[in-house]
């Protein structure tokens, strides 16, 4: 599904962020990306949504080269992404509206989406009348209404509180079991990468590199968060980044 091959990045021609990069997922699987802030982690994600270009190696999905923006991802921001003069049912849209989808599928879709995330009655509202985790599951609706296969997130729940974080992280693995989808999440949380990766990617370094890749068999299952095997992998995950 992805393959990522001696990903490099450099900006302004002399300042490299990520070197000699490798890895693979799966169709279906997800993967957590760990690591010190500033070491890349976001410009990595928006190379394989093919909003950035890299400086070196090969980035394919579905067996396709990444060089411009991908038809196969939809991307999740730190802060949402929601535009503050559309209601809830025109965020969802947005996405649907600029692949040129006819208007009455697009009203289908989003309603349909709105109603699974038990959002219907927010249909109408704006962005601002919203609590955290009801802008967050508006973002996801959005993201999915284009039916992709891979979904990109930057730190998506870094702002909730940790009950309404951890229903959200909940609420993601049914989504993703449900459709299919591999999943990409940039987070600063230990516990969390645990919890949603069934492969941990740790980075580090300036310019940064591969320092490990943790895999993480429970990852998702019922009840994992209170198992012997997801401490297991939250002190081997937080061992490799203390090292860095």
């Amino acid at each position: 599904m992805i393959s990522v091959d001696r990903l490099s990045k450099m900006f302004e021609g002399r300042f490299q962020v990520i070197d000699d990069l490798s890895f693979s997922l799966d169709k279906g699987r997800s993967m957590a990306i760990i690591g010190p802030s500033g070491c890349g982690k976001t410009t990595l994600l928006y190379i394989l949504a093919g909003l950035t270009k890299q400086t070196g190696g090969t980035v394919q999905i579905n067996g396709n080269k990444i060089e411009g923006p991908s038809p196969y991802a939809s991307f999740i921001l730190q802060d949402f992404g929601l535009l503050p003069w559309k209601t809830v049912v025109d965020n969802v849209r947005l996405g649907m509206k600029l692949k040129g989808i006819p208007m009455r599928e697009q009203v289908k879709k989003a309603d349909t989406l709105l109603k699974e995330l038990g959002l219907e009655q927010h249909r109408d509202h704006y962005p601002a009348r919203l609590s955290g985790g009801e802008r967050q599951r508006v973002a996801i609706a959005r993201a999915l209404a284009t039916e992709p296969i891979l979904l990109l997130m930057d730190e998506p729940f870094s702002s909730l509180d940790t009950l309404t974080r951890e229903r959200m992280q909940e609420m993601l693995l049914d989504i993703r079991k449900k459709n299919g989808l591999t999943m990409v999440i940039v987070t600063h949380s230990i516990e969390e990468a645990a919890f949603l990766g069934d492969s941990i990617l740790v980075l580090g370094g300036r310019p940064c590199t591969v320092r490990a890749i943790v895999q993480n068999q429970g990852a998702g299952s019922e009840g994992y968060r209170g198992t012997d095997s997801y401490f297991t992998t939250c002190k081997a995950i937080r061992k490799v980044v203390e090292a860095i």
